[in-house]
């Protein structure tokens, strides 16, 4: 069974605030710059340092990741989807197996399995850009292969492609494929693929956001 959804449920990091001019390329190219006119840079705001600051945190550990997601992702702070521990260049989440995601059979419910992949995948492109991008899913694929009766481990499988997509400052769409296991209860036992997503993201710098607010309000003014 397959399911596919187009959607835009929400930024995975922290809200926008406040007005930016023009983006610069800077360093590796990894990080946007503020720029005012030619090779100046502007200083950022104090809220804008308090954003960057929480969205830089919400990455560190689970801790932080949980007290972010209590304001800002109820759902992945109901869930309680948190990053895997253990090797700290792999990309893995694990969903509890936990009532709130469990159905009337007793199994992880198809509607967490989807609805977390958006989450895994999202904290995965956001630990990769940065604190100074926003990211937000435009598609889902998730193929269900066979019931989950516990944990959900989502396992992320690097985009080569992705830091030279950051490192070129403009906004654009990242590709993710999340391989969903069930881990064994047993050391006897093999783990289970249990499902595979297929995730498209929106990233874009949030000079972007600021510059075409500012666009518009110029635009309502004339």
């Amino acid at each position: 069974m397959t399911t596919t959804t187009t959607s835009q449920p929400g930024n995975v990091e922290a809200p926008l605030s406040g007005d930016t001019p023009a983006l610069a390329a800077e360093g590796s190219g990894s990080t946007p710059a503020l720029a005012l006119g030619a090779g100046k840079k502007r200083k950022r705001s104090f809220m804008e340092r308090v954003e960057g600051f929480i969205s830089k945190l919400s990455t560190r550990n689970n801790f932080w990741h949980r007290v972010c997601s209590m304001i800002w992702l109820p759902y992945a702070f109901k869930s309680g989807i948190k990053m895997a521990k253990g090797d700290p260049t792999s990309f893995s989440y694990v969903l509890p197996f936990r009532r709130f995601n469990r159905n009337w059979y007793n199994a992880m419910a198809g509607a967490a399995l989807l609805a977390n992949s958006e989450v895994a995948g999202g904290m995965y492109i956001f630990k990769r850009a940065g604190k100074d991008y926003t990211v937000v899913c435009k598609e889902l694929n998730y193929q269900f292969l066979r019931p989950c009766f516990g944990p959900a481990v989502y396992k992320v499988v690097p985009n080569s492609e992705l830091d030279a997509l950051i490192k070129s400052g403009a906004e654009f769409n990242a590709d993710v494929t999340l391989n969903i296991f069930q881990p064994p209860a047993k050391p006897s036992e093999r783990e289970k693929r249990v499902g595979r997503c297929k995730a498209v993201f929106h990233v874009t710098p949030k000079v972007h956001h600021k510059d075409r607010k500012r666009a518009g309000r110029k635009t309502a003014v004339r």
